[in-house]
């Protein structure tokens, strides 16, 4: 996915609200598109660790077989270190790469 090779800020920062005003005029609309997007992200994020979980997942309830797996530590880690899903949608939405229509207005 875009978002493993993402340049996005892993941290905080601060921004410049008129820079994501000037996309759409409506700070409020920019915050949906952004939003929405970051639900996507999320959502995509989450379906593939689980899917990479689920290959170490023990199907048993036996508390004695529990034990430490590295490459399952390895995969948490990676996804930890990845930035957020809104800072990757705030750089996309910069970056011009978020398509969003608005019906009202297309009428």
């Amino acid at each position: 996915m875009s978002y493993k090779n993402s340049n996005a800020e892993r941290t905080t920062i601060t921004r410049d609200l008129d820079k994501l005003d000037n996309k759409t005029g409506n700070i409020y609309e920019s915050l949906v598109i952004i939003s929405k997007r970051a639900n996507q992200i999320s959502v995509e994020m989450k379906e593939e660790l689980t899917q990479k979980l689920d290959e170490f997942a023990s199907h048993t309830d036996n508390l004695e077989e529990i034990f430490e797996n590295r490459e399952q530590i390895e995969i948490s880690k990676f996804y930890e270190k990845l930035p957020k899903p809104v800072a990757i949608s705030i750089q996309d939405f910069e970056n011009e790469k978020v398509y969003a229509r608005n019906p009202e207005t297309e009428a």
